[in-house]
């Protein structure tokens, strides 16, 4: 965890929080019904303008991941490996 705030704190394209936001709206979105993830593929969803974009949030945290020490990037990819088991889940 120090690790990601010292990362926050000295990258350039961080801000403090930016990823607990990004992890967080990465598993909130893979646990949205198949329909609006469908709805959103096909005719995008007006509120990641304003709320950020679980797409982007997701391209984020593999950064993150590579920026990090390997043990560190183990935890991360631990915590988001678990949402993308749901997002790669059949229907």
């Amino acid at each position: 965890m120090s690790e990601i705030i010292e990362l926050e704190r000295t990258r350039n394209y961080l801000r403090p929080g930016d990823v607990s936001r990004a992890v967080a709206l990465w598993k909130d979105y893979v646990h949205q019904s198949e329909r609006a993830l469908w709805r959103d593929y096909e005719w995008g969803n007006v509120h990641w303008y304003c709320c950020g974009s679980p797409l982007d949030a997701r391209a984020l945290l593999d950064t993150v991941m590579r920026a990090l020490s390997p043990r560190s990037a183990r935890e991360l990819r631990k915590i988001v490996n678990r949402s993308d088991a749901v997002w790669g889940r059949p229907a």
